[in-house]
C-alpha cells in the first residue's frame, strides 16, 4: 500500500553545519534591537544614522548590530558615496520576517 500523498513534501534534513548556520541566524533575530533593525530595512536601503534615529538607538550600537547581521547574511551593505546603506539581504529573509509578523498579528487577534 502506498504512503498517503501530502500537499507538500517535507524539506530534507539539514546537515550539522547548515543547522548551526540556521540557528545562528535565528539567534541574531532573537535580539529585539537586531530584529527591529532588520525590519527597518524591509522597505529598502537605509543609512546607519537613519536606522539609529528611527529606532532611538545610538549610531555605534546600530553599527555593531549591523556588523553581526552582515556576518549571518541577514542584511547587506550598499555604498553610495561616503555613506553605507543597509538592506535586507534577500527575499528569503524578507519573507521569513513578513510571515512571522503576520503570525504574531494573527495570534494577537
Amino acid at each position: 500500500m502506498a504512503a498517503p500523498k501530502t500537499a507538500k513534501t517535507a524539506p530534507p534534513l539539514l546537515d550539522d553545519d547548515k543547522t548551526a548556520e540556521l540557528a545562528d541566524m535565528f539567534k541574531m533575530l532573537g535580539d529585539p534591537s537586531r530584529l527591529r533593525i532588520v525590519t527597518a530595512t524591509l522597505e529598502g536601503p537605509r543609512a546607519v544614522g537613519e536606522i539609529a534615529a528611527m529606532l532611538g538607538l545610538s549610531v555605534s550600537l546600530v553599527s555593531h548590530h549591523l556588523r553581526l547581521l552582515r556576518a549571518t547574511r541577514l542584511v547587506s551593505p550598499e555604498r553610495r558615496g561616503k555613506q553605507i546603506f543597509y538592506r535586507v539581504h534577500d527575499q528569503h529573509v524578507a519573507h521569513v520576517i513578513h510571515d512571522m509578523i503576520a503570525h504574531v498579528n494573527e495570534e494577537a487577534e
